[in-house]
This record gives structure tokens, C-alpha cells and sequence, in this order.
């Protein structure tokens, strides 16, 4: 009876062990919800879309209470943001402690709050040289507050920034942050090592093939089949340009003495419409690079320097806002028109077939729904891996057990 026990107990834990490993393995890609529009649904029925795409994080721009009270019990992780005009003020512990009190607190945990943006791509802002000084200081008084009021346990704060922030980023290894940059990122990386928060980057293989387009190969940023390019000191091998500008991150990081940082993709996207100069910016291209990246992230795939490491990315975005401005890409990065209807078709429940890889093929008439069926396809053929690894496990375990009584 007593051996029986034993093995009954044993076989207890494997098998929660393989429940658990498989609700690790259940993951979502982002999702950046902008609010420039004054055309946009509700909060309330924006929770329904996402819902329904079984989408389960989302950054604001902001912390408009509108939004948070109505994802409240959701279970949607949000990301919010501390407008880049606040930093100043924030640097103040006890004003810091007072935004905290009035932004944050009254909404978790009914609401998922898991990240704070402290500003947005301060290193490239119009009014660099104010923010920068203010921006690490902010930080550090948003982060004080937290843990003064218990919420530093599951809050992350960091910062988004731009890849504007690289010196050099061909090849990946050549990686280096620019030199007017490198004194307050190395007070933002020690910050970010010191609380265990991620390094955030906004990303776009769009900018750079719309600036070089006779250089840079389209499949190459589109994630299509592509010969790619080896990096000559490593020798790995990167088949998209979005991979190649993490890894160029992460090696800037590194050139400052800070390894094992997580690197996760803040912001990344494709315009389905631009102006006349704006070269790539076309429907069929969005589509292409929404749905490659898509299927990347069903794979969870890492990058080549960090191929474990499962890459987290937030979509730029999931609506055309007509408020936004500059030239018209701005306002086509959506994967819906502001009534909630497609902007175009990212046909993601033909993900395993290869009819819409190339860059000249036409888009699929599959519904952006049946993301669901094809995330659990993907997900139920990774568990059959994990179920017979385990179940292995589990017979030579009782097996070794009997031997030994």
C-alpha cells in the first residue's frame, strides 16, 4: 500500500506538471490599441474584438480610466503609458507616489495592469535633451511608488524606445547605441537589471526598406522565404530583419557591460496605405508581414542570438486612427477600420499553407477569427511532444520506483 502511495503521488505531480507546462506554453501576441481617433468604439465593445480574437495583451497610450474600468476582470494584460510631458513632474518621489495613487491603484487587480510605459521614445524625442535628464529619475519614483503600495511584484516598469537609438546595427553583432545616448541608456539598463524589467524597442523592417528599397530585399523584411544574410562574426544565420534588430539591440547592451536583459518588441507594424514617397506601404504588404509575423509568434520562436527565448511582440496596431499626424502611413497601421471591420485580411487560418508567402501573391478571405483554430492547432502539436515526453517519464519512473522497494 505504502509503494502504491507513493507511485499514485508521483503520477499526481507529472501530471500537473504537464497541465502546467502546457498553460506556459498557451501564449498571445500584443496588440498596441491607439486612441487618436474620433471614430472609435468603445472601450467596452474594443474589449469584445479582442476577445473574440482571443487576444490577451494590449498597450495604451495613456491610463484613460474609460479604458481600465471597462477591461476590468478580462483577464487582457495591459500595458499603460506615462505621457513623455509628465517625466518632469514625476521625478518627485512624492508626486510620483500621488499618480500612482490616482492612476494605478484604484483599478488593480480587477484590472491587469502589468507594465508602465514611462514615456515613449524619449531618446529620439523632439525635446530630447529636457526628457532624458528627467527620464531615469522618473522611473525610479514610479518604481518607489509601487513597491511602497505593494505592486512592484507583478507591475514592470521600463520604457519604449526607438531603434533610432542604435549607432550601428548591420551586422547584428556590430550592434552599438549611439555615443549622446550611451550615458543615461547605461542608467536605463542598470535600472532595468536591477528590477528584472524588460528592454522594450519599438521596431519597424518597414522604415528601413522604404528608405533603401533597391538594397534591402522585401522578403527579407516581410518574412518571406528568403536567402537572408549571415552574420560574419557570428556566423548565424537571420532570415528577417526583425530578428536581426533585436539581436543588434542586444549587443549594444552588451558593448555596455549589461548582459541578460530581456528583449521584447514594444511596437512593430506595416502601413497599408501611404503617400507617394512612402514605398511599401501597400495593403498587400501589411497583410503579408502581419500574417508572417503571426505565424512566427505560433511557433514561439526566439531570435537567433536567443532562439530559447520566446520573443514578445505588441502589433502596431489594431486600429486606423484618423487623428494622428504626419504623413499618411500614420494612419494606416491598423488591422481594423475604427468601426471594428477589417482593414484588410490577414488570412490567418491558412498560416500553414504557403499560398501567401511571396510578396507578389494575393491575399486569403479567411477571417481574422479563426486565429483561435490555428493558434490550437500549433499549440495541440507542441503538447503531443510534452504529453509523450512525460508519459515516458512517468512509466520509467514507477518503473525505477518498484526496483527500488
Amino acid at each position: 500500500m505504502e509503494i502504491s502511495s507513493r507511485i499514485a503521488r508521483i503520477n499526481a505531480f507529472l501530471i500537473c506538471l504537464l497541465c502546467f507546462s502546457a498553460l506556459q506554453r498557451v501564449t498571445s501576441l500584443g496588440i498596441n490599441y491607439g486612441q487618436l481617433g474620433n471614430n472609435l468604439l468603445e472601450p467596452e465593445k474594443v474589449l469584445d474584438l479582442l476577445s473574440s480574437l482571443k487576444v490577451t495583451k494590449a498597450r495604451i497610450y495613456d491610463t484613460n480610466p474609460q479604458v481600465l474600468t471597462a477591461f476590468a476582470n478580462s483577464g487582457v494584460e495591459l500595458m499603460v503609458t506615462i505621457e513623455n510631458a509628465m517625466l518632469g513632474q514625476l521625478m518627485n518621489p512624492q508626486a510620483a507616489l500621488q499618480w500612482v495613487n490616482a492612476h494605478i491603484k484604484p483599478f488593480v487587480p480587477a484590472t491587469k495592469i502589468t507594465s508602465i510605459a514611462v514615456g515613449n521614445e524619449v531618446f529620439t524625442d523632439d525635446d530630447t535633451t529636457v526628457l532624458l535628464a528627467n527620464l531615469v529619475p522618473a522611473m525610479v519614483s514610479i518604481q518607489s511608488a509601487l513597491t511602497q503600495l505593494g505592486l512592484d511584484s507583478y507591475i514592470k516598469v521600463s520604457t519604449p524606445c526607438s531603434l533610432a537609438v542604435l549607432e550601428e546595427s548591420y551586422p547584428p553583432s556590430a550592434g552599438s547605441f549611439k555615443t549622446q545616448v550611451a550615458g543615461v541608456m547605461s542608467q536605463l539598463l542598470q535600472f532595468l537589471q536591477t528590477t528584472k524589467a524588460p528592454f522594450w524597442i519599438n521596431a519597424y523592417p518597414y522604415f528601413a526598406y522604404k528608405d533603401n528599397p533597391n538594397k534591402i530585399s522585401l522578403d527579407y523584411v516581410l518574412f518571406n522565404p528568403n536567402s537572408g544574410m549571415i552574420d560574419p562574426y557570428t556566423k548565424l544565420h537571420y532570415d528577417n530583419m526583425l530578428y536581426a534588430q533585436v539581436d543588434a539591440a542586444i549587443f549594444a547592451m552588451a558593448r555596455l557591460g549589461f548582459n541578460g536583459i530581456e528583449v521584447k518588441i514594444s511596437e512593430t507594424g506595416w502601413p497599408s496605405r501611404g503617400d507617394t514617397n512612402e514605398i511599401g506601404a501597400t495593403l498587400q504588404n501589411a497583410a503579408i508581414y502581419n500574417r508572417n509575423l503571426l505565424k512566427r509568434q505560433l511557433a514561439n520562436e526566439g531570435t537567433p542570438l536567443r532562439p530559447r527565448m520566446r520573443l514578445e511582440i505588441y502589433v502596431f496596431a489594431l486600429f486606423n486612427e484618423n487623428m494622428k499626424p504626419g504623413p499618411t502611413s500614420e494612419r494606416n497601421y491598423g488591422l481594423f477600420q475604427p468601426d471594428g471591420t477589417m482593414a484588410y485580411n490577414v488570412g490567418l487560418s491558412t498560416l500553414s499553407t504557403t499560398s501567401t508567402t511571396s510578396s507578389t501573391s494575393s491575399t486569403s478571405t479567411a477571417s481574422i477569427s479563426d486565429f483561435t483554430s490555428s493558434a490550437t492547432k500549433s499549440t495541440m502539436d507542441f503538447h503531443q511532444s510534452w504529453v509523450s515526453c512525460i508519459f515516458v517519464c512517468a512509466v520509467t519512473l514507477q518503473v525505477y520506483i518498484r526496483r527500488l522497494f
